[in-house]
């Protein structure tokens, strides 16, 4: 007897529209403190709207129709409006240069764009070919929304909704999601409705979620992580979802969500543990949380100032997060548990369970995800989420697997007699010293970035005699230590010790000679990050070339003035 198929994506939204028609679905900030709140049936009727608009535009069946926009509630509405239609959603980051966009435009074929929320279109702009057809959410800039560009508004207000919506098989390609190009160009991951369900599904139940819990949408949609933790959580579980305004709003942004589940990289928790020590020196911290009774009012106090006083869950991905910020959180009462997996598996490999934590592990499979360790320690993952391969390239595609359907991950890890998983490296990053001593930076890095004003930290070393680390500092850090140039002295002192403590962890052929704390910001505008946070290693070392040779040299702290 077969197992009943899974409900798409467009059968949970149908779910939602039947059971809460009137329920909040989205609340979204539309500048100078108004918010428009979205029912589930006006989610409904507006993607059906956009949907019939899509259908007068007579493409070919199956079609790619892009989006490129930060985090609103239209993004998801137009991602649902696609399926509808009939086509496959191309998500493009919102950060993205004119090359990549180009590059990622013509690759896919897309002869509609959808622009939405950006803050610098007109920089983007040149990178779209001049056949591509463009469509302005309400809230786009005013550059992209100029001339007789279509309006989101203007349709949705001109557009009877779609009364018969597509109905797409499983296997069906539902959305081809561009990697982030940390060690290349980006490559287009298909995955079908099969593995949309599958993570749609099978998530709720394993995170308990349900209609009475709240998220704040803040990291990129276009990403696979944030594409499950809330487009998918949200259509399949009744979850209301809260959008982030701005960086600059943020703070009032989540006061406003209060979110129960919260998901965040580890620049996050670490941004959130430096603003912690800017308003309270952790020493004194230290000391009022181990006095009986003060120690609880504390911990509230500095949760409702985060605005996750109200959390019952709270994950980290993308990388590692240092021991030492998993332990300072759980001293305030949260338990961060690590998640672990990659688009090419729709994110669904290994979860942390509550409970089952177990510090610098990324848990145990997902239901249905097996795993194992391979030839040179590379993690390979047999899931229910691993893509139909890459766009228009069979023979990556076909080197992404070995022995038929075991995804190669491209990450070395081990796991323990209970199942946990480790992360110990990236294959394609380590590097081998002059000695012939191969170094694996990322266990280092784990070691350094949780430091107070440290930002980002990449370790190198390929053909020098010791490993160095490349500190780059928050831009709150730089303007402190400028101003007050005294500080730069107690950094320095505090950096020095960290680095001791750090080598006395290390074998002596890791053991960092210096650590260097470099001027330049890494940015996504400088392609030393990808547009997820991720350093991208071969771009750094090529922006230091010069630099580094003389860097290696030295020893303890050094600055580069």
């Amino acid at each position: 007897m077969t197992a009943p198929a899974l409900p798409t994506p467009l059968d949970a939204l149908a779910r939602q529209v039947e059971r809460r028609p009137d329920a909040i679905a989205f609340v979204q900030p539309l500048g100078n403190g108004r918010l428009r709140e979205y029912c589930w049936r006006e989610v409904d009727d507006e993607a059906r709207r956009m949907a019939a608009w899509l259908v007068a535009q007579q493409l070919p069946a199956r079609s790619n129709v892009a989006l490129i926009s930060k985090n609103c509630a239209e993004w998801i509405i137009c991602d649902l409006a696609i399926w509808m239609a009939g086509h496959v959603s191309v998500p493009l980051y919102p950060t993205l240069a004119a090359g990549t966009v180009n590059q990622i435009m013509t690759h896919c074929g897309a002869p509609i764009l959808f622009v939405g929320k950006l803050d610098s279109w007109p920089e983007m702009a040149p990178g779209v070919p001049a056949h591509v057809r463009r469509v302005a959410f309400s809230l786009a800039p005013a550059e992209a929304r100029q001339g007789d560009t279509p309006r989101w508004e203007q349709i949705i207000a001109a557009t009877a909704p779609l009364a018969q919506v597509a109905k797409p098989a499983m296997d069906d390609l539902a959305t081809i999601i561009y990697t982030s190009g940390t060690t290349g160009a980006p490559k287009g991951v298909m995955h079908d409705f099969t593995r949309l369900a599958t993570v749609g599904n099978y998530a709720g139940q394993v995170y308990a979620m349900s209609e009475n819990d709240r998220l704040i949408s803040y990291l990129p949609l276009s990403h696979v992580a944030e594409r499950d933790a809330v487009e998918l959580a949200m259509l399949y579980n009744g979850m209301r979802v809260f959008f982030a305004e701005s960086l600059e709003t943020f703070a009032q942004d989540i006061q406003r969500a209060r979110p129960t589940v919260f998901f965040a990289v580890p620049r996050i928790w670490s941004k959130f543990y430096q603003k912690v020590c800017e308003k309270m020196p952790p020493r004194k911290l230290d000391l009022l949380l181990k006095i009986p009774v003060i120690n609880g009012i504390v911990r509230r106090k500095l949760l409702a100032a985060l605005g996750l006083d109200q959390c019952r869950l709270t994950l980290s991905g993308a990388a590692a997060l240092s021991p030492e910020l998993i332990d300072w959180y759980r001293r305030l009462g949260l338990e961060i548990l690590e998640v672990y997996g990659m688009t090419e598996n729709m994110a669904w490999s290994h979860t942390t369970r509550a409970g089952d934590q177990k510090v610098g592990y990324v848990g145990k499979t997902n239901p249905g995800v097996e795993c194992r360790i391979g030839e040179h320690g590379e993690i390979q993952v047999k899931s229910p989420g691993n893509m139909l391969g890459y766009y228009k390239e069979p023979e990556l595609s076909a080197a992404a697997f070995i022995d038929g359907d075991w995804l190669r991950t491209g990450d070395q890890g081990e796991i323990d007699a209970q199942g946990r998983l480790r992360i110990t490296g990236r294959l394609k990053e380590i590097f081998k010293t002059s000695k012939g001593k191969y170094v694996a930076p990322a266990p280092i890095e784990n070691l350094l970035i949780s430091m107070p004003g440290v930002e980002l930290v990449c370790v190198t070393g390929t053909d020098f005699p010791q490993p160095i680390a490349l500190l780059n500092l928050t831009p709150e850090e730089k303007a402190r230590l400028s101003e007050h140039r005294h500080e730069r002295e107690h950094f320095t002192h505090a950096l020095e010790s960290l680095r001791r403590q750090v080598n006395q962890q290390l074998d002596p052929h890791e053991q960092l000679a210096c650590c260097v704390v470099v001027k330049d910001p890494w940015t996504v505008e400088n392609n030393i990050v990808t547009p997820t946070l991720k350093i991208k290693r071969n771009e750094l070392e090529k922006f230091y070339a010069a630099r580094l040779p003389a860097w290696s040299a030295g020893k303890g702290v050094v600055w580069e003035d």
